[in-house]
């Protein structure tokens, strides 16, 4: 294991992946105009340390300025583009251009609108020097950089936003908490904050599908990158290396504009939210939607609430926004059906925490705590066990979820627990929602437990959200039955009169198979699981989930 500097373990840096064949034309200086944009390839930008990277600035073509300028940060290269079939499948067929980076701004419509995009390759990305890290402190600073070199220009107005999705939208809590005195707005979509909690291991148990397919998409390049699957064997708990990935977006204090999704479990719900919390910032606005974020993305409407937001603090527009509620977010009956509606914060304040208790004899949930213990078991690769309850009255869940269990291993010293909570419609027929932004097989909230990991954070948890410090391991022995608290991922869904609440507790990803392309990044491959699982509820044991009941 290396030394932790500046969020950089020597160790994890292995050789990059030539970024040829990942749109990737060379290195050319020059300056085109075309579709009433006037572009600059590969302008050199010299960071504080001496190195140089390359970045490509979009303009309207025969305006010198002064314009805002809208940065767009992302490993993925500054010339990775949405690849057919891909855009069509995973945009919903979104109108994008040839020159919008994947997940970001689409230069065709927002230069036309007075703005400047400008798209650098990060340090040690293609062309640009240096040695590749993400989600860093370093990369921090680069940005910071970047901001102020954009600034200086001839053409700026000297106000700098950044916008984009996934890692362009992480990316942006370490650029703001350096505080870079020419950016002016934020605009993260969908930026998980604790690389470990949220992406690497799910409650402890690890996701290596997805960080396999995101190492490739990160490396490419030409000297050193981070590898993610080595620092993954390196530091399987939290330690300073993970503790590094979690930006301090406290110290934000510009206006921003969280966008995030219900439908993003197991990748970026659960940071955007928190990020939104913890926003040094009193000027900050969340919108949570239910759909394909992409497709989202490049809506009408979508874009033209992003416009609004930019003009409004890049370009010193008073409009719409000096109204807009704090909180926007959309109340699920389903895929793609759902409402939205303004609320002044998050989580909201008028909440109900309300349990419903297992009774594992009836697989029953119960309004009333159960006197009578009772036990169900499944087997731990391939089975599960299921609760019900059906709602007498249209109850509205919006919020946080906690699953505690008494369990109890057979034939093992770990459990790796995967939970589902679920929505039947009024004829028992599961009703389901997006996963992974995309994938149609979700459902209303997931959440994940390595038994072994078990250990809370008093003062970090609360009654409806648990904190485990994943510092360390406490193995089952033979017979012993242990309380675990699992959070459930935030999320928001309608549940009419005479439709069910199921909880699925299950050893493995809660979905059936699948011939998705990419479905793989949505699964744990590797679990600890042999033997039985073992729930015990009722009596002594008061296994229960909170529910986030909003009245009325």
């Amino acid at each position: 294991m290396g030394q932790v500097v500046n969020g950089v373990d020597d160790a994890v840096m292995e050789p990059g992946l030539p970024p040829e064949g990942r749109f990737y034309p060379g290195f050319n200086p020059r300056r085109v105009t075309a579709d009433g944009l006037t572009i600059d390839y590969d302008v050199a930008v010299t960071l504080r340390d001496g190195l140089t990277i390359y970045a490509d600035i979009y303009r309207p073509a025969g305006v010198e300025g002064p314009l805002p300028a809208i940065l767009l940060w992302s490993a993925y290269g500054k010339h990775y583009r949405w690849p057919e079939p891909v855009r069509r499948l995973f945009t919903q067929n979104a109108e994008v251009s040839e020159y919008a980076p994947i997940e970001a701004q689409d230069p065709l419509t927002w230069c036309p609108l007075g703005y400047a995009i400008v798209v650098p390759d990060p340090r040690g990305i293609n062309a640009s020097e240096g040695d590749a890290t993400a989600w860093s402190p370093q990369e921090g600073d680069d940005i910071h950089d970047t901001i102020e070199w954009i600034a200086a220009q001839q053409w700026s107005n000297g106000k700098v936003g950044m916008g984009g999705a996934s890692y362009f939208g992480i990316v942006q809590w370490f650029a703001g908490a350096t505080r870079p005195p020419h950016l002016a707005a934020l605009m993260p979509y969908d930026g998980m904050s604790d690389l470990y909690r949220e992406i690497v291991a799910h409650g402890g148990i690890p996701n290596s599908g997805f960080i396999g397919f995101w190492n490739a998409q990160t490396r490419n390049s030409r000297n050193r990158a981070e590898n993610w699957l080595t620092a993954m064997e390196l530091h399987p708990f939290f330690d300073d290396y993970w503790q590094s990935k979690v930006p301090t977006v406290e110290r934000i204090d510009v206006p921003t504009y969280v966008i995030s999704c219900w439908s993003d479990h197991a990748v970026h719900t659960r940071g955007s939210l928190s990020a939104f919390n913890r926003l040094g910032t009193g000027q900050k606005w969340l919108e949570v939607h239910g759909r394909n974020k992409w497709a989202r993305m490049y809506t009408p409407e979508s874009t033209r609430r992003q416009v609004a937001f930019f003009d409004r603090f890049l370009k010193g527009i008073p409009n719409e926004v000096d109204d807009w509620p704090k909180v926007r977010l959309e109340v699920r009956e389903g895929i793609e059906v759902g409402e939205e509606r303004a609320e002044a914060e998050w989580p909201l304040a008028r909440t109900v925490y309300t349990p419903l208790y297992l009774d594992a004899a009836n697989l029953s949930l119960d309004p009333a705590p159960v006197s009578t213990e009772s036990v169900v078991a499944y087997d731990a690769a391939t089975g599960e066990a299921g609760f019900s309850h059906v709602f007498e009255r249209d109850t509205e869940l919006t919020g946080y979820f906690k699953l505690k269990l008494w369990v109890e291993a057979e034939g093992a010293d770990d459990m790796d627990l995967f939970a589902a909570v679920q929505k039947l419609d009024a004829a028992g027929e599961l009703v389901n929602f997006y996963y992974i932004t995309r994938f149609k097989f979700g459902h209303a909230a997931h959440g994940w437990l390595r038994v072994s990991h078990r250990e809370l954070d008093a003062a970090k948890s609360t009654p409806w959200q648990p904190y485990h410090p994943h510092q360390r391991e406490e193995r089952l022995k033979p017979g012993e039955i242990v309380p675990v608290e699992i959070e459930i991922w935030p999320s928001s869904t309608l549940f009419r009169a005479g439709e069910q609440l199921r909880v699925v507790v299950t050893g493995s990803d809660p979905f059936p198979p699948s011939e998705e392309p990419g479905v793989a990044i949505a699964l744990h491959p590797v679990t600890r699981n042999a033997g039985r699982h073992v729930i015990h509820a009722g009596g002594r044991y008061d296994s229960h989930i909170l529910l986030p009941v909003i009245p009325g």
